[in-house]
């Protein structure tokens, strides 16, 4: 029998688990023909065939778990080869990515109707590690388009596949 403890739903699996070590940083991945996002009406970062990321934060998130999340993203192979299968990665198909702050990826919905973003990581600490993983993903070679941090977006994903990871890198 499990165990709800504080956190328990849309946590990762030991915070589920009531274990030590808590939730690290998250992005949900989307396969996608072509992505957008607008801001007030305007286009401020498009791409054609790529990965549309959505990030979240918490305030133990590392530069370290960054750099590692930029690259696992980067090297996943997620494309079909010739033979239909998921065989090549974003580089191999000339894709692009698309990045978007998301810190409702933490909310705690246990509780109520209403959900708390308590384990978000705040401005300070979200906006320097979103901008790293911007930059991460640039090193390593690849156009980076992406949204503004904390402003009211409108996300249009062409989702193919579909094919979408949850990913997590814990501390």
């Amino acid at each position: 029998m499990l165990k709800y403890t504080r956190g328990a739903v849309g946590h990762c699996r030991p915070c589920f688990r009531g274990e030590s070590g808590g939730c690290g940083l998250k992005v949900v991945l989307q396969r996608v023909s072509k992505a957008s996002v607008a801001i007030g009406g305007d286009i401020v970062g498009s791409i054609g065939v790529g990965f549309c990321l959505l990030v979240g934060f918490t305030s133990t998130d590392t530069e370290a778990q960054v750099d590692w999340m930029a690259d696992k993203v980067a090297g996943l192979r997620l494309f079909s080869d010739a033979q239909g299968k998921m065989n090549l990665t974003l580089g191999e198909v000339g894709g692009s990515f698309l990045v978007v702050s998301q810190f409702t990826l933490y909310a705690d919905v246990i509780k109520g109707r209403r959900p708390s973003f308590i384990d978000a990581a705040r401005p300070e600490t979200a906006i320097p590690l979103y901008e790293r993983f911007l930059a991460a993903l640039r090193a390593l070679g690849f156009e980076v388009a992406s949204g503004r941090f904390g402003a009211d977006m409108l996300v249009e994903i062409h989702n193919e596949g579909p094919v979408t990871l949850i990913l997590e890198r814990m501390a």
